[in-house]
């Protein structure tokens, strides 16, 4: 890109009201948009979204994929120039101000597709549960033996060309979310890198690695995305 990147910023968050202006004000300004989904947030998160700048979209139905969904409808609908979408959580575990080190290889080697991986010397002790580690490397295993993957994170924070994530027509209404968007990049034959990232432990209870029934959802629309990608012609 021979000219400024349009950077825009896709937060969902969940009952986030502690953390998500520390993750706003972590952002570099380099971001033309922020933009957070409340899905169906019970506190303060939509009101100290908004006085921390971001642009705020609501969603009422409970999901990851959905959060991102109404964002991204926002941006298509909106019109505006759009040339990298970042995805990062609301719950300030990730560093946004590593933000501009996630695009380089866009920038810099004209990559599609972005993935801060959370390595385990840049992770804080505790910030990932132990089925949460196991799950990942459970789910990059199968997807370097199914597809020849080099993948080794499903994390959140991540960067990807505008462009190309339309080409992925993203269905996932929950947790499957990340796991599509890697396996339909195999697919499609995108390119892709990962950058090792700080992981910290997040403010609040996670609302999936901190219940059972949530860690069970999880990994099972994540290997349910794998297998059926598996086997699909």
């Amino acid at each position: 890109m021979n000219t400024p990147p349009i950077i825009r910023v896709v937060i969902p968050a969940f009952n986030e009201e502690d953390s998500i202006q520390h993750v706003i004000k972590d952002i570099p300004d380099v971001v033309e948009e922020i933009v957070v989904c409340s899905n169906n947030s019970t506190d303060a998160t939509v009101k100290n979204a908004r006085q921390a700048g971001a642009t705020v979209v609501e969603e009422p139905r409970p999901g990851y994929g959905y959060a991102c969904l109404k964002a991204l409808d926002y941006i298509e609908r909106s019109r505006f120039q759009t040339d990298i979408i970042v995805f990062l959580d609301g719950d300030y575990s990730d560093y946004p101000e590593h933000l501009p080190e996630l695009v380089q290889p866009i920038l810099e080697n004209d990559i599609d597709l972005v993935i801060g991986a959370r390595v385990s010397r840049f992770r804080e002790s505790g910030s990932m549960t132990t089925p949460q580690i196991f799950g990942n490397w459970l789910a990059t295993t199968l997807m370097k033996f199914m597809f020849g993957s080099k993948f080794s994170d499903l994390g959140p924070f991540r960067a990807i060309k505008y462009e190309k994530l339309l080409e992925l027509n993203m269905e996932d209404k929950t947790y499957g979310w990340t796991v599509e968007m890697q396996l339909k990049a195999l697919k499609k034959d995108f390119s892709y890198t990962e950058i090792p990232v700080r992981y910290r432990n997040r403010i609040g209870v996670s609302k999936v690695s901190g219940t059972l029934k949530g860690a069970i959802f999880a990994g099972v629309k994540i290997l349910t995305w794998i297998f059926k990608y598996g086997f699909k012609k």
